[in-house]
């Protein structure tokens, strides 16, 4: 068995899609639609910067939707991708929004629309330099939430925002909370890479984002998805919905529980985990996760014909 997974922050690089833009009008129409849509050039952004406003968390997010979202399009349009041979989709963070999309439970213009006022009241929610993330090497998330819970030194808001894998998980607060955790770590001689990000996604710091966000999100049309998506927020299959609404609400404030995710997948037989979209980040969470698992990423036509026989 099978699963589709889409990429989320931190996938982007200037020229992202550019050989499927290149080779495949409908892609250029694809790009156009986002442009038309968010009354912008988000196109030209995705193809040749500036790099500061691909890195913009509003632009970010509609950019890595439309480079995942023309991929999926080019292997169903040209090379037969057959969606029903997939138990499951499933995205990370807005890599959700992806999914839903190829999921066809939802429009890709809304998308664009909600991923860009999303990124929009993610940045607003806190003030630049108020916030940190930072990635927490070589711990499994049990441990750095007792660390967190029995430390006394840490002021304010310091949570886990990613559980992506053992080993690789990001931890999100307010500044002076997570240089304190940080500290905490260094003395334990524990590695820690800051995160070149905007704000403090994926912890309570986001509540006023999830707010502004509730009303939109509530208020857009959404189908049963053709395919059960995993969700972030709750790591199971979901098909419904309203709960899917309310969830990508939630999503907003809450931790990507991503390595639960590929976990129950794999429970639940599935083998072959295929990441659609820019960068490899996914892939290589599968393999420090799921040590048996047969994983590969298509972001070029040479990924796609090398791996035809096995999508």
């Amino acid at each position: 068995m099978s699963t589709l997974l889409f990429p989320g922050q931190g996938s982007q690089v200037i020229g992202m899609g550019q050989e499927f833009y290149s080779n495949f009008e409908f892609v250029k129409k694809i790009f156009k639609e986002a442009d038309a849509k968010l009354g912008y050039p988000i196109s030209k952004i995705i193809l040749e910067g500036p790099e500061n406003e691909l890195q913009l968390t509003k632009n970010t997010q509609p950019a890595i939707l439309t480079v995942s979202y023309s991929i999926f399009k080019v292997l169903k349009e040209e090379f037969n991708f057959d969606l029903n041979k997939y138990k499951y989709i499933a995205g990370h963070s807005l890599g959700e929004y992806s999914a839903l999309v190829c999921a066809e439970a939802l429009d890709f213009g809304d998308a664009l629309y909600l991923l860009h006022e999303r990124g929009k009241a993610m940045q607003d929610a806190v003030p630049i330099g108020n916030g940190l993330m930072i990635a927490v090497l070589g711990l499994k998330t049990e441990e750095i939430k007792k660390l967190i819970d029995k430390s006394d030194n840490i002021p304010g808001v310091c949570e886990i925002a990613n559980d992506n894998a053992d080993g690789q998980v990001i931890v999100s607060g307010d500044k002076a909370s997570v240089t304190s955790f940080q500290n905490i770590l260094k003395e334990k001689k524990i590695k820690t890479i800051p995160l070149k990000v905007s704000a403090p996604f994926h912890c309570s710091m986001m509540k006023p984002a999830a707010e502004k966000m509730k009303e939109k999100i509530l208020n857009t049309k959404f189908t049963t998805p053709k395919i059960k998506i995993i969700n972030n927020v709750t790591a199971r299959a979901e098909d419904d919905s309203v709960k899917i609404k309310n969830l990508l609400v939630d999503q907003i404030f809450s931790t990507v529980r991503w390595r639960e995710s590929l976990i129950n997948m794999s429970k639940n037989g599935v083998k072959i985990f295929v990441e659609i979209g820019p960068g490899k980040a996914l892939t290589g969470m599968v393999k420090r996760t799921i040590k048996e698992a047969n994983c590969f990423s298509i972001n070029s036509i040479a990924d796609i014909k090398n791996s035809h026989d096995r999508l």
